[in-house]
């Protein structure tokens, strides 16, 4: 294991033991590095991996904050790290990815409809409405990153210890293969409107308890970011195929 990775699992120990939640601010990066025996540049990189996986955000100028305290108590291997590699060698592994969400959130969703305390519900509520507070700022980062909160908060309320725990896993592989075309994604006005009702009409699925509703809603939002996707995948790939083409010179 690195040491920048050793750092973020006592990091996020560092956040259960001391309570801290979201919104709170983690010591200065210099005591960060006295208290752990770290160097700055380990404990600088260790932030930066748990900023990308949701438990931190740094801003520019105004230290570390907590994002999401609980995912920081819990661990982010298993079948994580040894599928990283894939999505580097090949960026389709990014599909099998959509896949996998599309089973585990019908899951998720229908339980969530079925189970979710008020509690529940209002973070649901929570991270819907943060949505689209960053949108109307113009942060299409923080509006992708409370989108895939808003997932995982229907995955807690499912109340199904097993499929939260694979949903976290996927977390870091959503982060790491889709993060880029989710936030070209909310730059996109009539996008950005229709992932908003989608999330809408989900939400009040599990808010209504129609089990049926929510797993039928979130199977075709899925399938709407799927093709989105695809579709920005391959604009992308054109564009880079136009730059390659000879130039052809005029003579007089």
């Amino acid at each position: 294991m690195r040491i920048s990775d050793q750092i973020a699992d006592q990091l996020q120990a560092l956040i259960a033991s001391a309570g801290l939640k979201a919104g709170e601010r983690l010591p200065a990066e210099r005591q960060l590095a006295a208290d752990l025996g770290a160097s700055r540049s380990s404990v600088r990189e260790a932030i930066q991996k748990l900023a990308s996986q949701g438990v931190l955000q740094s801003r520019r100028g105004g230290g570390t904050y907590v994002l999401d305290a609980q995912m920081a108590q819990w661990p982010r291997e298993s079948v994580v790290d040894p599928l990283s590699g894939l999505f580097q060698e090949d960026p389709e592994y990014r599909y099998d990815v959509l896949e996998a969400r599309h089973a585990l959130e019908g899951s998720t969703a229908w339980h969530a409809a079925l189970r979710a305390t008020d509690q529940d519900k209002a973070r649901i509520r929570e991270c819907f409405e943060a949505t689209l507070r960053f949108q109307v700022v113009g942060d299409p980062y923080l509006a992708s990153r409370s989108d895939a909160q808003f997932h995982l908060a229907i995955a807690e309320a499912s109340h199904n210890l097993v499929l939260l725990q694979m949903m976290r896993g996927l977390f870091d592989l959503l982060q790491a293969t889709v993060t880029q075309n989710r936030e070209k994604m909310y730059t996109v006005p009539e996008t950005f409107g229709q992932l908003t009702n989608q999330h809408q009409e989900l939400m009040q699925a599990i808010l209504d308890g129609d089990a049926e509703r929510a797993r039928a809603t979130v199977w075709s939002h899925l399938e709407y970011v799927h093709n989105s996707v695809r579709t920005l995948d391959e604009d992308e790939a054109r564009r880079k195929r136009s730059t390659r083409l000879p130039t052809i010179s005029s003579k007089s």
